[in-house]
């Protein structure tokens, strides 16, 4: 069994696999301060209560945002799973496509492998988009390499602070309204972050797809992306779980079996 272990900048994903069939997974806040301890405990408890026998984990691979969690984690890998991960970024992990950007050390592991996944089940070119703490768009070529992409702040990150930054504003909870136009505080907010965000998306995708001189098909991830779906016909697939199976792919590409 094969546990996979996505670090992001707000949580920790932690999936079971079989195989590449997802038994189960857990999330845990993400903490840079966490002991291997505290990571094995936790996690211990967790698969117990769903019945997945923690001794049935033979290896693991980690793709982590965060490189103060990594130290830890390896520990946590060492303690109870008697195992070195893998880990998305290290000399030793092929990840069977290539970095096409000027350093390619500076690429989000997290990006990169959403590149390999996207590919792996959609073929290319393409765009992937990962509604995450921060928003990103990656072109990821017909060969299936990363060739680039976009930063821009995550839906959740630029609501904190204009709640932060303007007094009189609530903390609002992301919602479609069914009007660009707002009548109260609430609705002009939702619709400033809902339908900007959508218009936002709407244009870096049409602005990619000229600088590419082709037509992308745009593959969606991260929580929010059902919901922004809805709002446009320029996303084609939301896949939810892009990142776990890029993590898989990585493996087998790297140990050939499962």
């Amino acid at each position: 069994m094969l546990l996979a272990i996505d670090v992001g900048n707000t949580n920790i994903t932690f999936a079971a696999f079989s195989g590449t069939s997802l038994l189960n997974e857990w999330r845990i806040a993400t903490s840079a301060t966490r002991t291997a301890e505290e990571y094995g405990v936790w996690l211990s408890q967790a698969m117990s209560l769903d019945k997945v026998n923690l001794n049935d984990i033979k290896a693991v691979i980690i793709g982590t945002v965060v490189p103060e969690s990594l130290f830890n984690l390896k520990g946590m890998c060492k303690r109870y799973f008697n195992c070195t991960p893998l880990v998305i970024g290290e000399a030793n992990v092929d990840l069977g496509m290539i970095p096409q950007i000027d350093n390619p050390k500076e690429a989000g592991a997290d990006r990169l492998v959403d590149a390999v996944a996207a590919h792996s089940k959609y073929g290319g070119p393409l765009i992937v988009l990962d509604f995450g703490t921060a928003t990103t768009l990656d072109v990821v070529d017909e060969d299936g390499n990363y060739a680039g992409g976009i930063i821009a702040p995550g839906v959740n990150l630029s609501l904190g602070a204009l709640h932060k930054a303007a007094a009189k504003l609530p903390r609002i909870a992301v919602e479609k309204p069914a009007k660009v136009i707002g009548k109260s505080t609430l609705e002009c907010m939702q619709s400033g972050i809902y339908w900007g965000y959508v218009s936002m998306i709407e244009g870096l995708i049409e602005r990619i797809q000229n600088e590419y001189g082709q037509k992308l098909k745009t593959i969606a991830t991260g929580g929010l992306a059902p919901l922004f779906a809805k709002g446009t016909t320029k996303i084609d697939v939301v896949d939810g779980d892009l990142t776990l199976t890029g993590l898989v792919e990585i493996y087998r590409r790297n140990k050939m079996t499962l």
